[in-house]
């Protein structure tokens, strides 16, 4: 898998923390950066970790499923995108404006779920996961930041865009993977 693609999947990934970071920026009274950075650091720091997590677990069991390691993507891909699009539809639900650490670990938890799977389908996929954590990390962080601002600013109109967007890239990328293997396609 290229730094494109995983550019690609980051940003996919990152779209429902900067869903719910915009409902966050949403829910406050007054702009704060250091509320804008801490979700930051909440929410990448959980999408770095999942697919670490996940990508651990997927070696586990790599050798097993070697054969169908292009459906098991796709698949995973497809019904986290699916997910996400459903997601979309649902409005902002987080009525305070609590930035406590165990708010923000439930939250971030939530959003990085599918980042766990993710890892798996990276460790069948033998990306370098370092770089893939780091990248995703940072990605969401630049989201989430952003996401608080622009929802303090804008509202909620953002929300449901971002999942259906992320949603359409998770999809497209595990149908490339299928395709490839397939031999379909070639990139």
């Amino acid at each position: 898998m290229g730094s494109i693609e995983l550019l690609i999947i980051a940003v996919g990934l990152s779209m429902d923390a900067f869903a719910v970071a915009i409902c966050k920026g949403l829910s406050m009274k007054k702009m704060s950066y250091k509320n804008a950075v801490i979700t930051g650091f909440f929410f990448g720091g959980f999408q770095a970790l999942m697919p670490l997590l996940g990508y651990l677990l997927g070696k586990q069991f790599k050798d097993y499923i070697v054969s169908i390691d292009h459906w098991i993507a796709f698949i995973l891909l497809s019904v986290i995108g699916i997910n996400m699009i459903k997601e979309s539809r649902n409005t902002c639900e987080i009525p305070d404006d609590s930035f406590d650490i165990k708010g923000m670990t439930l939250l971030a938890l939530a959003t990085s779920i599918d980042a766990l799977a993710i890892g798996v389908t990276f460790a069948f996929l033998q990306v370098e996961i370092i770089p893939a954590v780091a990248m995703i990390g940072i990605i969401t962080f630049t989201f989430s930041f952003a996401g608080v601002k622009i929802g303090n600013l804008f509202g909620a109109k953002l929300q449901s865009k971002a999942e259906i967007t992320g949603g359409v890239i998770l999809i497209a990328i595990g149908l490339k993977i299928l395709l490839e293997h397939l031999g379909i396609i070639n990139f």
